[in-house]
């Protein structure tokens, strides 16, 4: 089968297009005909990854340590990106009773990627499910890892309607998706991403959209019930100030200061960091999957590229003028 395949990190010249094997499906794992993928952050973080320092990691430096291991030292132990991915069930092995073939799915395959490819192995219990018929293959590969991980997180922050809440870094999977469901759930929805996409963000709802190279949101005198920092950029110190007395700066990466900020808050009745780690789960992503079907949560795919192609999609991505996801076609 036909796949992009990578065999030492770098720039996206690195992905090549190549003849691997197919894998057959084991007992309890369905065969996958992937149809799309897509190009998100763990892509890119995993095809540069020899170049991240542990300094320079969103997270603790144990989480660069786990990542590093699971990425490889000097050469990548994982050869086929993709962690996000549509198709069809094509074969299932013994003992599956949750698919049949013929099934449209989509998913997410987590830190074992895997979805470059036109087949893909993966157990009936991980977090596929029966793709939103109100969907096309690239809406619905754009859709699974960043919905689950903001629908999952946003719990933490137990928003009601007519909370205020600012998204920054609105413009990602993470965030993108976190605007569309805190406005599902009542909540006044102010987002901070680059000047290029607040058109984009306006799009998927955003009451409000500040581009961060122009205003600074924790200067402007503005209060919120919740501020979501995806990528940890804003120090508890700087962001207290723009929370309401009992609000909730929630981190979706983190640091070590950002941990001891949560220890130090946490017994506060005030204002309190949060720091939260999402698994990703099945039952998540079935949660997504109601929401996209009745509407609450959509795909804006900026830019299709075929999969022989999946090195400019990464480059388009890194060059910051998406508006959008990025979808990578593998199959007709």
């Amino acid at each position: 089968m036909k796949a992009i395949v990578y065999s030492e990190f770098g720039a996206p010249d690195v992905l090549r297009l190549e003849e691997i094997p197919q894998p057959e499906p084991k007992r309890g794992e369905i065969l996958v005909r992937v149809r799309a993928s897509s190009v998100n952050f763990g892509d890119l973080m995993a095809r540069s990854f020899r170049s991240v320092t542990p300094r320079g990691f969103n997270m603790p430096f144990v989480f660069w340590l786990i990542a590093k291991m699971a990425m490889g030292w000097r050469k990548p132990r994982i050869r086929v990106l993709g962690n996000e991915f549509a198709g069809d069930v094509v074969a299932v092995g013994r003992d599956v009773e949750r698919f049949k073939p013929g099934d449209q799915v989509f998913g997410g395959t987590g830190d074992r990627f895997g979805a470059y490819a036109e087949f893909i192995c993966l157990s009936e219990k991980a977090p596929v499910a029966h793709k939103p018929a109100n969907l096309s293959y690239e809406e619905a590969a754009v859709i699974p890892y960043g919905a689950r991980m903001a629908l999952c997180l946003l719990r933490r922050a137990q928003l009601q309607p007519g909370r205020r809440i600012l998204i920054n870094g609105a413009s990602g999977g993470i965030g993108s998706a976190a605007v569309q469901i805190a406005k599902h759930l009542g909540a006044e929805v102010t987002a901070v991403c680059g000047g290029a996409r607040l058109d984009y963000v306006r799009a998927l709802g955003a009451d409000r959209a500040i581009d961060y190279a122009i205003e600074d949101f924790t200067r402007n005198g503005e209060t919120y019930d919740v501020i979501f920092d995806i990528l940890g950029l804003t120090p508890f110190s700087r962001g207290r100030h723009s929370l309401e007395p009992r609000g909730v700066l929630l981190y979706a990466s983190f640091k070590t200061r950002h941990l001891l900020a949560m220890v130090r808050t946490s017994m506060a009745r005030g204002r309190r960091a949060v720091c939260a780690i999402a698994p990703g789960s099945l039952a998540d992503l079935l949660a997504v999957k109601e929401l996209v079907e009745a509407g609450h949560i959509k795909a804006i795919v900026d830019r299709r590229f075929p999969l022989e192609q999946a090195a400019e999609a990464h480059r388009y991505v890194e060059t910051g003028r998406r508006k959008g996801s990025v979808a990578i076609i593998v199959g007709a």
